[in-house]
C-alpha cells in the first residue's frame, strides 16, 4: 500500500451501511485516514486485523459515523504517532470502546479517539501502558457524557500533556 492510499475513500457516503473487508496486516502512513468520514448510516465497523501500524493510519477513520454501534477489535501493542487519533470522533451511537492492549505508545496515538461519543458507557477495562508519550491520551474521552466505567492506569512515567482534557 502507498501512503494515504485509501484515505477519504468513502467520505460522505451517507447511505453506506456495510464496510468492505480490510485484510491488511501492515498499514502505511495515513492509509485509512478518514476512510468512512461522515458515513452516517454505517452501523458496524469492519475487522481491522493489522498488527503493524504507521503514523496516522487510522486517523479519523470513522469520524462522525453517528450510527456506528460496534467498534472493531484493535489488537496492536506498539502504536505510532497519531495512529488512532480521532478514530471514533463523534460516533454518538457507540456504547462500548474496544480493549486497547497497547503497551508502547506514541505521540497523539489515542488523542481524541472517542471524543464526543455521547452514548459511550464502557471504556476499556485497562490501559496497560506504563510509559506515556506526549499527548497520547489527550481528549480521548472528552465529551463522553454517558461514560460510567473507569479503568486502571498502571503508569510510572508521564509525558507532556499526556492526560490533557482526557475526560
Amino acid at each position: 500500500m502507498a501512503n494515504f492510499c485509501y484515505s477519504n475513500m468513502f467520505y460522505g457516503c451517507t447511505s453506506l451501511t456495510e464496510a468492505p473487508k480490510l485484510p491488511a496486516k501492515t498499514l502505511t502512513s495515513g492509509c485509512y485516514y478518514g476512510m468512512f468520514w461522515n458515513c452516517t448510516s454505517l452501523v458496524n465497523a469492519p475487522k481491522l486485523p493489522a498488527i503493524t501500524l504507521h503514523n496516522n493510519c487510522y486517523y479519523g477513520m470513522f469520524y462522525n459515523c453517528v450510527s456506528l454501534v460496534n467498534a472493531p477489535e484493535l489488537p496492536v501493542t506498539k502504536l505510532e504517532n497519531g495512529c488512532y487519533k480521532g478514530m471514533f470522533y463523534n460516533c454518538t451511537s457507540l456504547v462500548t470502546a474496544p480493549e486497547l492492549p497497547a503497551t508502547t505508545l506514541a505521540i497523539d496515538c489515542y488523542s481524541s479517539m472517542f471524543q464526543n461519543c455521547t452514548s459511550l458507557i464502557n471504556a476499556p477495562s485497562i490501559l496497560p501502558a506504563t510509559t506515556l508519550a506526549e499527548s497520547c491520551y489527550r481528549a480521548m474521552f472528552y465529551g463522553c457524557t454517558s461514560l460510567t466505567t473507569s479503568f486502571e492506569l498502571s503508569v510510572t512515567t508521564l509525558a507532556t500533556s499526556c492526560y490533557e482534557s482526557m475526560f
